[in-house]
């Protein structure tokens, strides 16, 4: 991944395109298509396979573990991030009066549960300024009636990446908050450090270069009370097949809770595999290849006639840059034509550069997008 013949090897399809949008789709190493094979292998063996489906959801757990900072007792996997959301809002029982802080640079699948009218929780906006999160804001905004603060470590919109240490001393200063944190936009892109988090969690098909179909949910076991869900199901019950199962059901403290029936079992072992790469390239190193290439994209797009939505610092960032202009469209197709993949959204273009990106696919993207704003 770091170097031309692992790329070219690795990553067969980005040979004759410049992919600019991990951020959304991750492009999965071989590594992960033989994953899939060997899902198939198994799971011809019918009930004997299970077994082997089994080695590989304990080894995708001590994997995530080990990206959280957490044991395998204290992550699991669900279908995906909105579901793990889903879930965790559903163990918190939510009253009246309750109130729920999430950011306007956040991803839908964290926050909206709180938006349906069933819901009887208030949600409070944490809104960005010139693009960016601002501490003083989310303290004016905590109090006692703070239940959860809902935030995305770097936001899929434009990038941003919360000061975290910073913002969780911020929390636990003026409010008795939970801090659930979505990592999606940062695992397996930059090194994280999670302590201190109550609850984490990510989709699968972006960083990771895994499969759609995996939320993955960490909660220390100091905080399982806080967030085992109540919810129906069987794989996430202690005893959903004894004798009392007509009478009671009682759910798996913590993470384990969140899986509620049987495993994604093809998306398990992509995880597994995707997983394994990441941690056997190394994400100091995925950090260290791809964040020369964000500071030149970066520099780049400062010199050229676009609107930056983006923080126009380099700390501020982690592999994501977004940016306007009012013929954004065309500028898109024109780059789409020439096989330059950024994304594209109601006027927004987004650029996200992994380690699988290298300085020419940078030059090739600023050259392409002047050509297309002269």
């Amino acid at each position: 991944m770091l170097d031309q013949q692992a790329r070219h090897h690795d990553f067969p399809s980005l040979r004759e395109r410049v992919y600019l949008n991990s951020a959304a789709e991750g492009i999965p190493p071989l590594a992960v298509g033989q994953a899939f094979q060997q899902y198939f292998l198994d799971k011809q063996l019918g009930m004997d396979g299970r077994k082997l489906h089994e080695l590989q959801w304990d080894a995708a757990k001590e994997l995530v573990a080990k990206m959280y900072g957490l044991t395998s007792a204290e992550v699991s996997i669900c279908s995906c991030s909105s579901e793990a959301y889903n879930l965790a809002y559903q163990a918190l029982q939510l009253k009246a009066g309750d109130e729920i802080i999430v950011s306007d640079l956040d991803f839908p699948a964290s926050y909206t549960f709180g938006l349906q009218s069933s819901c009887p929780a208030t949600v409070k906006v944490w809104k960005s300024r010139e693009w960016e999160l601002h501490l003083e804001d989310l303290q004016a905004l905590l109090s006692d009636k703070t239940r959860v603060v809902s935030i995305s470590l770097v936001s899929f919109f434009n990038g941003f990446k919360i000061p975290l240490k910073e913002v969780i001393q911020t929390i636990r200063q003026h409010s008795s908050a939970l801090i659930a944190l979505d990592v999606t936009q940062a695992l397996g892109r930059i090194p994280l450090d999670l302590e201190d988090i109550d609850l984490v969690v990510s989709s699968t098909h972006k960083w990771i270069l895994a499969s759609h179909g995996g939320g993955l949910v960490g909660v220390p076991s100091s905080r399982a009370n806080e967030w085992t869900v109540p919810a129906g199901g069987w794989f996430n019950l202690k005893d959903a097949f004894g004798e009392q199962r007509f009478e009671k059901a009682e759910s798996l403290p913590g993470a384990a809770s969140f899986t509620v029936g049987m495993p994604n079992y093809p998306a398990v072992y992509a995880i597994r595999a995707a997983l394994q790469y990441i941690t056997e390239t190394g994400v100091e190193n995925i950090n260290r290849a791809a964040t020369p290439l964000v500071e030149a994209c970066l520099e780049g797009l400062k010199k050229l006639p676009v609107e930056l939505i983006s923080p126009p610092r380099l700390e501020n960032l982690a592999g994501i840059i977004a940016f306007r202009h009012p013929d954004a469209e065309r500028i898109y197709q024109h780059l789409h034509s020439k096989q330059i993949h950024p994304m594209y959204h109601a006027g927004r273009i987004r650029v996200a550069l992994h380690a699988y990106n290298t300085m020419e696919n940078v030059e090739t993207f600023l050259q392409e997008l002047k050509h297309a704003l002269s």
